[in-house]
């Protein structure tokens, strides 16, 4: 394989997509509404901010204990996180345009084979097409990132060296989840004879994966992880006889000296949130498993980790759940939380790149 024709027919599958009707209909669409959301979230951004120093003051009035407690300051990384449905949506669709008929579209015309009359190998053919759209996809994603920059920045937003770096770990993640579907769509294209059948095959696909996978994650995780367990019942707190300094009369007081009920101390408590705890378990490692065949729930789980590292930390928190962590979390701990998720985002288009090579390499063209 050489590279310098590798590029050349690169080169050509890039210049296609960028300058197709249909490529520039669905990419002015996903930037449209991409900068809608970045701008809602820009106005959300600014009125978290405005709150939180109103809360800043107040605190800084107060004596302790409650100058302690401060509120958490707002990060800019919340205003691409209205941006993720609409990557999910319209830039699968992108990606499903880009390559359901790369290689049917030459099968139903009859110009692979006059393509394949000239110097060039088989390899260099579908790798310079995959790469093509791959470049093509990097295009969309490159300029929804500066079309989201420009609008900080119109709006007096600087990121900050780590949260800049966050962005672009974020259009990274974007452009994997994208690069899922065109996987998908490449391999279709090869395998089906028109263009037609493979938009149809990549459609069941991006369906089957997108929706029907979790939903049948959460309920083997039900049928796995069986009822969850009750809680247990509180029993009366024991009473306790006052008397009153004037008058000379009694009253019951309900307050507890010695005992605490549904706290740390109760045993029944502490077998409670074990159990609680072990379900849990159960049900996210069911649901871990099918999430990971879905790139949309893998693409969600990076871009909350990237966007908003709090909330991944708060779900990982162990019974009782809700608390949310002492110190907030930086970017890499956030992405450690989430390895698995991101080698599933390399692997399932990783495996579909093989099988569209296998299967060109192997296809009969005649």
């Amino acid at each position: 394989m050489a590279v310098d024709r590798l590029l050349n027919v690169a080169r050509k599958e890039f210049s296609d997509h960028i300058t197709s009707r249909r490529f520039i209909i669905i990419l002015g669409l996903l930037l449209v509404i991409s900068a809608i959301s970045i701008h809602d979230g820009i106005e959300n951004y600014n009125n978290s901010l405005e709150s939180y120093n109103e809360q800043l003051q107040r605190m800084q009035e107060l004596e302790d204990p409650y100058t302690s407690w401060m509120p958490q300051k707002p990060s800019i990384m919340f205003v691409f996180i209205s941006m993720m449905s609409y990557m999910t949506m319209l830039g699968g669709i992108l990606a499903i345009a880009i390559g359901f008929d790369l290689v049917s579209k030459e099968k139903e015309t009859r110009s692979l084979k006059s393509l394949l009359s000239h110097p060039l190998y088989r390899d260099e053919i579908i790798n310079g097409k995959a790469l093509g759209g791959v470049g093509a996809l990097g295009f969309a994603m490159a300029l929804a990132l500066a079309i989201a920059l420009g609008l900080l920045l119109i709006f007096s937003i600087v990121p900050t060296l780590e949260e800049f770096a966050a962005i672009l770990i974020f259009g990274a993640v974007s452009l994997g989840f994208l690069l899922a579907y065109f996987a998908v769509a490449l391999t279709m294209s090869t395998a089906a004879k028109e263009s037609g059948n493979a938009l149809i095959y990549t459609l069941v696909i991006f369906f089957a994966v997108s929706s029907l996978l979790p939903m049948f994650g959460a309920m083997a995780a039900d049928a796995f992880a069986g009822d969850p367990p009750e809680m247990p019942e509180m029993p009366p707190m024991p009473r306790e006889v006052v008397r009153t300094s004037s008058g000379g009369g009694y009253f019951v007081s309900t307050a507890s000296q010695n005992v605490v009920y549904g706290g740390a101390d109760d045993p029944a408590w502490r077998e409670y949130e074990e159990e609680m705890q072990n379900y849990i378990d159960k049900r996210r490692f069911i649901n871990d498993i099918s999430n990971l065949l879905s790139p949309q729930m893998n693409y969600y789980t990076v871009a909350i980790a990237v966007t908003n590292p709090q909330i991944m930390a708060t779900m990982d928190a162990p019974v009782p759940y809700g608390m949310a962590p002492e110190e907030k979390p930086g970017l890499a701990e956030a992405l450690g939380r989430v390895w698995m998720n991101i080698a599933a985002l390399i692997v399932f288009p990783s495996a579909f790149f093989a099988a569209t090579y296998v299967k060109f390499m192997r296809m009969d063209i005649r």
